[in-house]
């Protein structure tokens, strides 16, 4: 149900910035109209998925998913040149797991329009996925030239350079120097451009510690900077682990003591014995 929650959110961005996608014109052409309905019932279909939970009946969610695919390739019969229509549809394949088809369904799309930033987007994921980090590097890149503001994108290049390390260090597009520049800068503009979540902003702070040469002073000042905006309980207890973890590289034994003091959650006991063996005895300070 993980995926499908996932995928719901889509559907609602794709639906609230749906005219973006498509032309402007006086009047709504009926390839528009047919496109919206079909992503209105995408949004319903996911939405019922959303809130049924385990107790969806999952040959319904097949039967509809299929209904909607139908629809789809109806529609790119009778309108083979609509871009808007390649986009949702590659995007609703890959999501429920026909990657093939969705990366033809994209590039379709990409071939009928160059500048629509999410088939970038979603292109250098499936390859990434792949197991292709630099085939999906220029892809993510054209991403970020289209719409620069769009921290998600940012945060896909960091991501992208983190996992696919070995084999951009190994095709000597990026040493590692520039390669660690590159990913943290990544990090902080997604950080940056949405402060407000959560998951970019920890993401950032995790960085310093996967750079060649950690940045550990940077990395408290993050965690420290994250620790009152996180909720109380195990999300902020989860910040007081990473920053107890920090002030052991740096030698700060009594602060990290304290922070692990704070942390109580069970899911998070065996994390906090992994620091606590690493504190030294109080008679050995």
């Amino acid at each position: 149900m993980r995926t499908i929650r996932k995928y719901l959110r889509l559907v609602l961005l794709l639906m609230s910035g749906f005219m973006v996608l498509l032309p402007q014109a006086a009047a709504e052409s009926m390839s528009e109209k047919t496109l919206k309905e079909i992503v209105a019932r995408q949004r319903n279909v996911f939405s019922r998925a959303e809130k049924e939970g385990e107790q969806l009946d999952q040959a319904w969610l097949r039967g509809e998913l299929q209904s909607v695919i139908n629809s789809y390739d109806i529609l790119i019969q009778k309108s083979p040149d609509f871009a808007p229509a390649y986009v949702t549809y590659g995007m609703l394949l890959g999501q429920v797991g026909m990657t093939r088809e969705a990366v033809g369904i994209l590039l379709k799309a990409n071939k009928l329009d160059p500048n629509i930033p999410v088939v970038k987007n979603q292109m250098a994921k499936h390859l990434a996925e792949d197991g292709r980090p630099v085939e999906a590097l220029p892809w993510i890149m054209a991403a970020i030239d289209l719409e620069p503001k769009e921290p998600l994108y940012h945060y896909h290049l960091g991501s992208l350079l983190i996992e696919g390390r070995d084999d951009f260090i190994r095709t000597g597009q990026f040493t590692r120097l520039a390669l660690d520049q590159t990913m943290l800068g990544a990090f902080q503009h997604a950080a940056e451009l949405a402060p407000d979540n959560f998951a970019y902003v920890y993401r950032h702070a995790e960085a310093y510690a996967d750079l060649e040469k950690p940045q550990w002073a940077q990395a408290l000042q993050a965690w420290s900077a994250l620790e009152s905006r996180a909720q109380p309980g195990i999300e902020q207890e989860t910040i007081f682990l990473q920053a107890a973890n920090v002030l052991l590289k740096l030698k700060q034994i009594d602060r990290a003591r304290v922070l692990l003091a704070r942390v109580n959650a069970p899911v998070l006991l065996k994390q906090k014995k992994t620091l606590l063996d690493q504190l030294p005895s109080k008679a050995e300070k």
